[in-house]
């Protein structure tokens, strides 16, 4: 009778030391567990966040400048529209660059722009040749040989990028020489004409849509 209640004693007290070990091991294994859990959790906001994300594209240079806001979306006068098109052809499908397509048309340039070569037009806004007194402009319009040397002075003979605008001179088809200066996504052409829509492609060209007319020396 004692020798059994003894081992009954001694299980009970076996019990006790153990189980709080086994009910500290258990604590200890799911502390991990959530540890583990959370760690995981972490990870995987990282790996999601655009900074750890090392395969997100970088965004290309495209068009730039405050009037790009009123190209239209879709369409042929759409960005992706003008890019399909020769440059006199995608400037027709732009309404604010109808003046300058009346222009050149009336000039005979219209295959001369369009079957060229990787050039840069300078593209005068509505608004840059309304700044032209009517007289003036109506005498320019009715001068072909005029009309043309200032049309062929916005063309230069190369495709320019935004980096090359930023202190360059360059030859134009009128045989003159326009200079550019500025950075970032402000330019200035001749030190007077802004360019208000830039690096706009085209299939054969790289338009910067301008403010003001440009203007070739006259021979002295």
């Amino acid at each position: 009778m004692n020798t059994l209640r003894f081992r009954r004693t001694a299980l009970a007290l076996a019990t006790a030391s153990v189980l709080p070990f086994a009910l500290a091991a258990c604590s200890d294994s799911d502390s991990g567990r959530d540890a583990a859990a959370g760690a995981a959790a972490e990870a995987s906001a990282d790996a999601s966040s655009p900074a750890a994300d090392a395969s997100a594209p970088m965004t290309a240079d495209g068009p730039f400048g405050a009037a790009c806001a009123g190209v239209p979306k879709e369409g042929a006068g759409s960005f992706d529209g003008m890019a399909k098109d020769p440059v006199a052809t995608a400037a027709s499908n732009n309404p604010a660059l109808s003046t300058l397509v009346a222009a050149v048309k009336q000039a005979g340039l219209v295959d001369t722009l369009n079957n060229a070569k990787d050039i840069t037009v300078f593209a005068p806004t509505n608004d840059a040749f309304a700044k032209i007194p009517k007289a003036d402009l109506d005498k320019v319009l009715a001068d072909k040989a005029a009309l043309t040397k200032i049309l062929t002075y916005h063309v230069v003979g190369e495709k320019l990028t935004p980096k090359q605008l930023e202190n360059g001179s360059f030859a134009t088809l009128e045989t003159g020489k326009v200079t550019t200066t500025g950075s970032g996504e402000s330019y200035k052409v001749n030190g007077t004409s802004n360019v208000v829509c830039g690096n706009v492609p085209t299939a054969n060209a790289t338009v910067y849509i301008v403010d003001t007319v440009l203007m070739p020396k006259q021979p002295k």
